[in-house]
């Protein structure tokens, strides 16, 4: 008998061997791929993680991105009206801050000065004087924020989401409620002002004078943009 012979009963076991490691392996890789889909899928397993990236095929890892991206895009931010996008171009060049930073605050303005009745600009106007666009700007009697709010004050106002009166929307928003009620208050525009920026007793009135001013320059900023 010769080496062949007797070698054979042994490679068909080798044989064997093999085929059952590969048949165990692919029941493996099959297993983690239905989990990975399933993870991924109930949120459990995120798109990011590497061994993810290696299990799902390149089309399905994108489909699920494109998917996940859809599912949390967030709503659009309020488009401003031309007369506000003037009026930020200004507040950028003379406050120096920028597009991305000032654009919700104007955004803010304009939705609660169409709820409230008030002239964005008028709001606008209060922030550059109070705060100068500083929302983490705060007094020595404890205002905060951009239109520089008392919060022992005004607790009321703060919007049921919201806890922070430095927060540049939130303070927007009691901001402007408190000027809107300052003005009811005091039957008129400038006496209102005067109130809110805690000068009432002062006859020359050089606080609304200061916030009428630059509100005129908002204004002058916002045509100029619609002239050219």
């Amino acid at each position: 008998m010769n080496a062949t012979t007797l070698s054979s009963p042994s490679m068909q076991r080798v044989s064997a061997l093999m085929v059952e490691v590969f048949q165990k392996l692919l029941m493996a890789a099959g297993l983690v791929f239905i989990i990975s889909v399933i993870g991924v899928q109930s949120g459990l397993i995120s798109l990011d993680m590497p061994f993810i990236q290696k299990v799902l095929p390149a089309e399905e890892v994108e489909e699920e991105a494109d998917a996940e991206a859809i599912e949390t895009d967030t709503p659009a931010v309020e488009v401003l009206a031309p007369r506000l996008r003037g009026a930020m171009d200004y507040v950028t060049r003379r406050y120096k801050v920028s597009i991305e930073a000032v654009q919700p605050i104007f955004a803010t303005a304009q939705s609660v000065g169409k709820e409230l009745h008030i002239d964005p600009l008028l709001i606008i106007a209060v922030i550059g004087v109070e705060s100068g666009f500083n929302p983490f700007s705060q007094s020595v009697v404890g205002a905060q924020g951009l239109m520089q709010v008392v919060p022992r004050y005004h607790q009321d106002k703060l919007p049921e989401d919201s806890t922070s009166f430095l927060d540049p929307v939130t303070n927007v928003q009691v901001g402007a409620r408190v000027l809107k009620e300052s003005i009811r208050r005091q039957g008129g525009l400038e006496e209102g002002l005067q109130q809110f920026g805690g000068a009432i007793g002062d006859a020359g009135r050089r606080y609304a004078g200061k916030v009428l001013a630059e509100r005129q320059r908002l204004e002058q900023a916002a045509q100029r943009l619609r002239a050219a």
